[in-house]
């Protein structure tokens, strides 16, 4: 017998694809305020960037400093601008139910599908972290991307739980930030999830061995070469997708060596893409590395 919530989101018929290049998109601000006009100028640059979609308020979008309400205005906002460019909406939370009557909600704003990493703070274990996502896929009237960040959430994911996981119908995917390569490739090698890069220093080594795409931030800048290097590996062209990749690897470097999205918003602030701010306790580039961000994007060219 099903479930009023089972009832009420049904088995997608197909499973969705979720490859390539996605921007976790960053949060423009005006001093303490959101800056939408800077928010809908970078969904209509990136529209046309060749990516395969946007994240809103993920990490990089700095989600942990914005409201619900906030986070739902930037959503609208985005999806206004989007015009027909998927969209995925990053949800994190630690109370089961809150979290499962937002996802609910949101089933219904035309995303494409929700980035879910672990609770944070709570560290359960797998049978609870299994239950967790498979109470939250059931609640979901589109797929999830599994967010399995560690470092963030002070949860792992392991091998076991996500080939569990993996047999639920709306979790599809997985953003892989785990930092274990033989799980990586394992997964790769289930092929039942799609495996999505999500450290940007890992997308060559993920995408050659079988990996589906990246939600990349350092794709913010440059995105027209990272989506070609995942098009070239994707095609078994590595030695192409090398030549591309290889002088990226400074510029990804530095834009992870403060805190993110500091720096990376230190670079686009000067490709004049939106003001230098960020909502505390997040904080700008120092200008010692703004500065060596400059010098490696000029070298990159356009």
């Amino acid at each position: 017998m099903q479930t009023e919530t089972e009832s009420a989101s049904p088995t997608p018929p197909f499973r969705p694809d979720f490859s390539g290049l996605w921007i976790p998109l960053v949060t423009p601000f005006d001093g303490d305020q959101i800056d939408y006009s800077a928010l809908k100028r970078l969904v209509a640059h990136y529209r046309s960037s060749g990516s395969a979609g946007l994240v809103v308020c993920g990490s990089t979008g700095e989600a942990a400093a914005l409201s619900e309400e906030e986070q739902m205005e930037v959503l609208h906002a985005v999806l206004a601008e989007a015009r027909g460019l998927p969209v995925i909406m990053g949800v994190s939370g630690y109370h089961l139910g809150q979290t499962a009557a937002r996802i609910t909600a949101l089933g219904a704003e035309g995303i494409s599908g929700i980035l879910l990493p672990a609770p944070s703070y709570i560290r359960p274990s797998q049978a609870g972290l299994i239950e967790w996502f498979n109470a939250l896929a059931d609640a979901s009237a589109v797929p999830l991307i599994l967010y399995d960040i560690p470092y963030r959430t002070g949860s792992t994911l392991d091998l076991a739980a996500l080939l569990s996981l993996a047999s639920h119908p709306r979790i599809c995917a997985v953003k892989d930030c785990g930092g274990d390569p033989a799980k990586t490739r394992a997964l790769i090698a289930d092929g039942r999830l799609q495996v999505l890069a999500g450290e940007d220093i890992n997308i060559f080594s993920t995408i050659s061995q079988g990996g589906h795409g990246a939600i990349a931030a350092a794709a913010h800048v440059h995105t027209q070469r990272f989506v070609r290097v995942i098009a070239l590996l994707r095609a078994g062209k590595t030695a192409q997708a090398s030549a591309l990749w290889t002088p990226l690897l400074p510029l990804i470097e530095g834009l992870f060596s403060e805190p993110n999205p500091g720096p990376l918003k230190a670079l686009m602030a000067h490709r004049g893409l939106l003001r230098d701010g960020l909502r505390s306790p997040m904080t700008r580039a120092s200008a010692a590395l703004a500065g060596r961000l400059q010098r490696l994007d000029k070298l990159m060219g356009s």
